[in-house]
């Protein structure tokens, strides 16, 4: 069975630091593109950061480039989100999800396949 679940979400103050994991059972990583995205309230859902499933390139929305990294072990088979820098505006439910049709660059929703459940991110002094 095909499953992304997210992890390590919380409360953070701004400045701080988190980093999220996204453990993948029922396929690995090696072929497909897994990315990160978030949804604020009242706002529609934003691709975060996305990592390449055949040669690890990583992509990034500009307002989280050089705070924020995506990376890949697999031998856990999971990918995680390094947040820095964390501001309130990155307040939001973060989630992980697996897209089975791109393996290379995909940054919107639509392009994904498989979601996780979501982790809470609140940044907030």
């Amino acid at each position: 069975q095909v499953q992304v679940v997210e992890s390590g979400g919380g409360l953070v103050q701004p400045g701080g630091s988190l980093r999220l994991s996204c453990a993948a059972s029922g396929f690995t990583l090696d072929y497909y593109a897994i990315g990160w995205f978030r949804q604020a309230p009242g706002k529609e859902r934003e691709g975060v950061s996305c990592i390449s499933g055949t040669n690890r390139k990583t992509y990034y929305v500009d307002s989280v480039k050089g705070r924020f990294t995506i990376s890949r072990d697999d031998a856990k088979n999971t990918v995680y989100l390094q947040m820095n820098s964390l501001k309130p505006d990155d307040t939001a439910v973060y989630y992980c999800a697996a897209s089975f049709r791109y393996s290379d660059r995909a940054m919107y929703a639509d392009e994904y396949d498989y979601w996780g459940q979501g982790t809470q991110v609140t940044v907030s002094s």
